[in-house]
């Protein structure tokens, strides 16, 4: 009863067709048929794998022994113009923090930042006070001073005068007393009134000197206030733009107090960092290309290369000077800095001709005379849309582009070659 129910789930399951078949009136053999032909069937499959298979392993064989095939491009060297890109920001030319150097009363109207100042235009006024007075008073005092001038110096002429007649007295005397014509206390009394008259020119001498250094503190005196009077105005160092509001009218401004920021725009100055390994391509001078985010383009030459590199991150400051007649350009922007270099040969190749040696540098295949795939390291040097351009191979080359990563150096390779990259 088991045989004869497992026998009919069998062909209710797996003869479904067969059994359909016979219900509608053909003869039982139909159902042996059916699996018989497909017995065969399966045998004639596997008989079919086998020498699939089979062909399978003699192709590979066959191929094994004979060479791959792999798609090049013929490849030839050219010069191009090196670039040395940076990242930078610009950078106002000058920036000023006017302070004041006195103290004083700001009786100025504030001018509003962002406005045009000329150089020595007034920013802050601070109140004189009494320092025109203190001036005056330093002025009459100099005054007094050069006044007694004329009376010192002729109070020494007179001192000299009498200086030299007492000698004159002197020498007579002397002569006198030697051929008995004058007593020796003439000759003494002469003597003692050229002490008196040397004393008295030493007098007067002191007195005209100090005239003089009165004359010379009057002066300082003098140019003190002088000096106290110009710091009341403070005027812009050079021609910008007010970052910030001047000091508002009525305020009391101390010494070191801040009336006013003032920045010169025009040229603008863009400043980037470039590698040490870079160092050596960047030449003052040389032409340079900013591009910021904004979306402008402008050109520059480059004024000033570091020789003293960032003790944190080891490269050199770089300024170029840019042109910025109509102020467009702000401090503090986002800048790509493209600075022109000496042209280098290189060749240009599809990105995705690159590949890895065993050691994982980075390289191309290429194909030697020989027919033998051969690997050259390389370094980019700039990349494009087209593709990128690579310097360390040999003015002419034969770049494997397709099938690179299948092959090893010395394998023989079957290169079709297509068109080069313009």
């Amino acid at each position: 009863t088991a045989a004869l129910v497992l026998s009919g789930l069998y062909a209710l399951v797996f003869e479904r067709e067969a059994v359909r078949a016979i219900s509608q009136g053909a003869p039982l053999s139909t159902l042996f048929r059916d699996a018989n032909a497909e017995a065969a069937e399966k045998n004639k499959n596997q008989e079919n794998n086998q020498i699939s298979a089979t062909e399978k392993n003699d192709t590979a064989q066959s191929e094994g022994s004979d060479t791959i095939k792999v798609k090049a491009m013929k490849s030839a060297a050219r010069k191009i113009n090196s670039a040395v890109v940076l990242r930078g920001q610009t950078q106002a030319a000058r920036q000023v923090e006017v302070r004041a150097e006195t103290l004083g009363q700001v009786i100025s109207e504030p001018l509003r930042k962002g406005a045009f100042v000329n150089e020595g235009q007034t920013l802050c006024q601070l109140d004189p006070g009494i320092r025109k007075s203190s001036l005056s008073d330093a002025v009459a005092r100099l005054a007094e001073a050069e006044a007694r001038v004329p009376e010192t110096q002729a109070r020494l002429e007179e001192a000299e005068s009498r200086l030299d007649e007492a000698r004159i007295n002197y020498n007579a005397a002397k002569k006198l007393a030697e051929d008995g014509y004058a007593s020796e206390t003439r000759v003494a009394a002469t003597e003692a009134s050229v002490s008196s008259a040397e004393a008295g020119v030493a007098t007067a001498r002191a007195g005209f000197k100090a005239t003089r250094s009165g004359i010379r503190s009057a002066q300082a005196a003098v140019a003190a206030a002088e000096k106290e009077i110009d710091r009341l105005t403070l005027t812009a160092p050079f021609d910008g733009i007010l970052e910030s509001d001047t000091a508002e009218l009525g305020s009391l401004l101390q010494p070191g107090a801040l009336c006013g920021v003032v920045i010169q725009l025009d040229p603008i100055k863009v400043v980037g960092f470039v590698a040490e390994t870079e160092l050596s391509r960047v030449k003052l001078g040389a032409t340079s290309r900013v591009q910021l985010l904004a979306g402008q383009s402008v050109i520059g030459k480059v004024t000033f290369v570091s020789r003293s590199a960032d003790t944190m991150t080891r490269t050199f400051r770089v300024d170029i000077d840019v042109e910025n007649n109509n102020l467009s350009i702000s401090d503090g922007q986002t800048a790509n800095i493209m600075i022109a270099a000496e042209g280098k040969v290189a060749h240009l190749v599809p990105q995705s001709a690159m590949t890895l040696n065993d050691a994982g540098d980075l390289g191309l295949r290429l194909v030697n005379d020989d027919s033998q795939a051969q690997f050259f390291p390389v370094s980019i040097l700039r990349d494009t849309a087209e593709g990128v351009w690579l310097t360390g191979l040999p003015d002419t080359a034969n770049i494997i582009v397709v099938g690179q990563e299948y092959v090893v150096d010395g394998v023989r390779v079957d290169a079709a070659y297509q068109k080069a990259t313009p």
